[in-house]
């Protein structure tokens, strides 16, 4: 195949999973040998190691309006085969500036997150247009069947220009195999990770980890965030002090999860759950509430369990029934397979072929 000229676009390299996901994607077509430009409002290194060396990665200038002027500038001088965007603020600037460079049908704008989670104003701005944006471009994509239901639902996006087109989430490399008694063996430990934010809702995993009634019980949350002094205080509140670890932000979650006998996810809204697919490569028994995407990923009782969201007695009951039979890793480990990185490129690149078909801006 012919390398093409690929640009994907996302307002900085920092520590979230949609922004993982994004260089794991740019990175893995510029190792197939395309042409990568990785374009970002600001230098951020969290993320950065995903991004490899094969990409070239490009900051704009500081400000909203100049960095769209000067996306809308690249985009018209090095014309890509397609364009990719990733998070609300991220596709109202790429659309504004392929409609500026006449290249709107290259333009691919990708959701990773509901409404809810958009607290930044020119983010909320731009999830409220999704409808007029995914209608001035080339095609829009939903990490899971519960955000592109919400987008076809809530924001009346037409449902064949609504894309599912799930998150290269397997770690590469893949974890090695476990067995139900090493697992079984395991201190009981439970691990969860996301940002220390309202809609992740660990102040609730804290309430239910305080009615567990596993002997020895350890609660682990990876990551940072602003409500980091008040889950602080909450556990203190509960009588957890010297049973809950708080270590911050983690760039690599698999040593972590190696540890653990169990993972929890107690989110309010999840629009996918790349946290999940993550635990079930290291053979996890999953709790997870139903917030979204995550119950698309544990879909059978071999792999976890769901609970109702904000439940803390049932979230409980689910957490010491995993710690007390963690069961067999096996088929989690298998499940995590649906989610690699070269699926997720195979599954990019057809679309990206669809878009090229029928584009009629020159490349």
């Amino acid at each position: 195949m012919t390398p093409r000229r690929l640009l994907f676009y996302t307002h900085a390299l920092v520590g979230g999973g949609a922004e993982r996901v994004w260089a794991r994607l740019a990175a893995g077509f510029a190792a197939r040998g395309d042409s990568v430009d990785f374009v970002v409002d600001f230098e951020a290194r969290e993320n950065l190691a995903a991004l490899g060396k094969a990409a070239r990665l490009i900051v704009l200038p500081k400000g909203h309006g100049a960095a769209t002027f000067a996306l809308a500038r690249h985009l018209k001088r090095t014309r890509p085969h397609a364009s990719l965007s990733a998070i609300s603020v991220s596709n109202l600037k790429h659309a504004a500036a392929a409609a500026l460079a006449g290249r709107r049908d290259r333009a691919i704008l990708s959701y990773h997150g509901f409404y809810e989670s958009e607290q930044e104003r020119l983010s909320n701005i731009g999830y409220r247009l999704t409808r007029p944006l995914s209608a001035a471009t080339a095609a829009t994509v939903a990490v899971s069947e519960s955000l592109r239901a919400d987008l076809v639902d809530r924001f009346d996006v037409a449902p064949d220009r609504a894309i599912m087109l799930h998150n290269p989430a397997a770690p590469d490399p893949f974890p090695a195999s476990v067995s139900a008694e090493a697992l079984a063996a395991r201190a009981p430990l439970v691990v969860a990770i996301g940002r220390l934010a309202p809609d992740k809702d660990f102040a609730n995993l804290l309430r239910a980890f305080a009615q567990m009634n596993t002997p020895g019980a350890r609660l682990r949350i990876l990551g940072e965030g602003p409500l980091r002094a008040e889950l602080t205080a909450l556990a203190h509140q509960l009588g957890l002090a010297g049973r809950v670890d708080l270590p911050g932000y983690v760039p690599d979650v698999s040593a972590e999860l190696a540890q653990a006998r169990c993972f929890a996810l107690s989110s309010r809204k999840e629009s996918f759950g790349l946290a999940c697919v993550e635990a079930l490569a290291c053979g996890l028994p999953c709790v997870v509430t139903a917030c979204g995407g995550p119950q698309e990923i544990i879909d059978g009782p071999d792999l976890g369990a769901v609970v109702p969201v904000a439940d803390a007695d049932a979230l409980a009951r689910a957490l010491d029934a995993a710690l007390a039979t963690p069961g067999d890793p096996t088929p989690r480990q298998a499940r995590a397979r649906d989610y690699t990185l070269e699926g997720a490129l195979n599954r990019y690149d057809e679309l990206i072929a669809r878009v090229m078909a029928h584009a009629r801006s020159p490349a």
